[in-house]
């Protein structure tokens, strides 16, 4: 199948692409499917630097053409090579992006991702309240929950999250759990690190956030067995979300190099089995 970014794709259908990559890169039922797709995103980072750079060029070559609203053609050309000039300061950071992208291609093919996480991890996290809403106030994440899925009421309900200080609160009033949705008639979903909590009989709907106690983490080196696995989005109770964004399948890597892929990217993929 085609990859998020293949070039003949219609550029129109580049949006929809990575909207749906978005959604299927909330979590991933097998953390090795992780690998192929970051290959995808570095061959079409590298499509992007290309697509910038040549728009770029037809800009400045198309600048005898070029006119502002009011029939100037001086105002025209100042315009293209401005644009120009942009979107080559784009294609130069889009090189940078890239290079880090690389490296983190190159950690991720040293996984070797495990069925089970490690015993020491198991009971370490617990829960922290981000939001808890109720009655009218908890009438519109309702809404995109029943229109759109548990992956978009959750993205709506984060906006509500402010990292350590969220946190720091919800330790300070006593608002953490061992467990999400410990009230009779709950529903859970967990989506990545966070889990919504919705009681159609209440009529409530909560979001908390999985934290990790400072004083339960260990150094690496004392770790014990295997490195757990980044859990993915799971559904707790079985209830439906219409509308929801199905996961997109992982797109298989590519069989074969490519010219502007970096030879040690390459050389990866090649001990990984993923180029002939």
């Amino acid at each position: 199948m085609p990859t998020f970014f293949d070039s003949t794709a219609d550029a129109a259908e580049a949006p929809e692409a990575l909207r749906g990559l978005a959604h299927a890169s909330r979590g991933f039922d097998q953390p090795a499917e992780m690998y192929g797709v970051i290959g995808d995103l570095s061959s079409g980072m590298r499509s992007l630097r290309q697509a910038l750079d040549q728009i770029a060029d037809v800009h400045e070559r198309k600048a005898a053409h070029a006119f502002n609203d009011a029939g100037s053609h001086e105002a025209g050309v100042r315009d293209a090579r401005a644009a120009a000039e942009e979107l080559r300061q784009a294609a130069s950071l889009i090189d940078r992006a890239y290079d880090r992208l690389a490296e983190g291609f190159i950690a991720a093919g040293r996984i070797a991702w495990r069925p089970e996480p490690a015993v020491e991890e198991a009971a370490r996290s617990r829960w922290v309240s981000v939001v808890f809403l109720q009655g009218e106030e908890a009438g519109r994440p309702l809404r995109i929950l029943g229109e759109l899925g548990h992956v978009d009421a959750v993205d709506f309900l984060a906006q509500w999250d402010y990292g350590d200080e969220t946190t720091q609160a919800a330790l300070e009033n006593g608002y953490v759990y061992d467990e999400p949705g410990e009230g009779t008639n709950d529903r859970v979903a967990i989506s990545g690190d966070y889990a919504l909590v919705v009681n159609p009989h209440v009529g409530y709907v909560s979001l908390l956030r999985r934290y990790t106690e400072p004083e339960a983490e260990r150094p690496d080196a004392e770790q014990v067995g295997p490195a757990p696995v980044q859990p993915g989005p799971e559904l707790l109770v079985s209830y439906s979300s219409p509308g929801a964004s199905p996961r997109a399948d992982v797109p298989a890597a590519k069989r074969d190099g490519s010219w502007f892929e970096p030879a040690k990217i390459t050389a990866v993929k090649q001990a990984r089995g993923l180029v002939r």
